[in-house]
């Protein structure tokens, strides 16, 4: 089993000023991190991922880039697909798109243009085409150029939902839930492998892995967070799904290893002020399991 750890934004997170991006950026290039996702919210102070991805491809030569997740029910697949080839491409194959319903808000609904309701089938719907597009087929009359370096490009899903689990196994190459714990990935994974057993599909085994959320210390979390963390958990154990400080999150990664999950992605609830000297010692924290 082949473990990664890249880095993750979230929604909360601001770093829109390109100096401070910048470090963030240059850090996990230079320690080595496996990736950096960004995620969407439009109406939120979060980079557009594709825009602030290309950004981050620029300034570096191994760091991959990934989404978690991109809205995928109320875009174009042509447009869509030709900006993730177009990134695959010109980083060199290092492409991670993660796709999603979005959330379950008014005002991000409304800027998709997609109802609540109908989004499961639009994503359904979509994904398909978006991969047809990158194997070179055509789709509604037209085809894109150029292809993406991968082939194929490598899907990754959320969501801890039986659907969503569903969905996984249907449709997505890895799976990579939030505000998740380990018996959640124990109780979840043979549900997503029997679904893609159905579809005549396989999960490749060292494509799980779980998007992890952590405080940089104890302190209390922004009220925000408490309210997603109620939303998606009625049990309301906010512990267990956001460790509170680096030695929490090493245990956290070791307890989601010793489950069979090996790609990971580390998320700051609270912004550090400094992003280099932050990013190094998380690295120091928790890089050496990297194998």
């Amino acid at each position: 089993m082949h473990v990664r750890i890249g880095y993750g934004l979230g929604t909360r997170t601001p770093t829109l000023d390109g100096s401070r991006f910048g470090d963030l950026v240059d850090a996990l290039e230079d320690l080595h991190f496996d990736s950096l996702w960004l995620s969407e919210r439009v109406t939120g102070a979060c980079p557009d991922p594709l825009v602030g991805l290309s950004f981050a491809a620029a300034r570096t030569r191994s760091l991959k880039l990934g989404t978690s997740v991109q809205v995928l029910p109320g875009r174009n697949p042509h447009l869509l697909a030709k900006a993730w080839a177009s990134l695959d491409r010109l980083s060199g194959g290092r492409a991670l798109p993660a796709f999603g319903l979005g959330v379950a808000d008014g005002a991000e609904q409304a800027a998709f243009g997609v109802a609540r309701g109908e989004r499961a089938a639009r994503f359904d719907e979509l994904l398909p085409q978006v991969r047809a597009l990158w194997a070179g087929e055509e789709v509604g009359g037209a085809t894109i150029a150029p292809r993406p370096v991968q082939d194929p490009v490598e899907v990754w899903l959320g969501g801890r939902a039986r659907s969503e689990l569903r969905r996984v196994g249907r449709l997505g190459d890895g799976w990579l839930p939030s505000f998740c714990t380990p018996d959640d990935v124990v109780a979840g994974r043979p549900l997503v492998e029997e679904e893609a057993a159905a579809a005549g599909r396989a999960i490749d085994p060292e494509h799980w892995g779980a998007l992890i959320p952590y405080l940089l210390a104890d302190g209390p979390l922004p009220e925000p967070l408490v309210a997603a963390v109620a939303a998606r958990r009625p049990d309301g154990d906010v512990a267990a799904v956001i460790p509170a400080g680096l030695p929490a999150l090493r245990a956290a990664v070791e307890r989601f290893i010793a489950v069979g999950a090996s790609k990971f992605v580390l998320v700051p609830v609270v912004e550090p002020e400094d992003w280099t000297a932050h990013l190094t010692d998380v690295g120091d924290a928790t890089l050496d399991l990297v194998t």
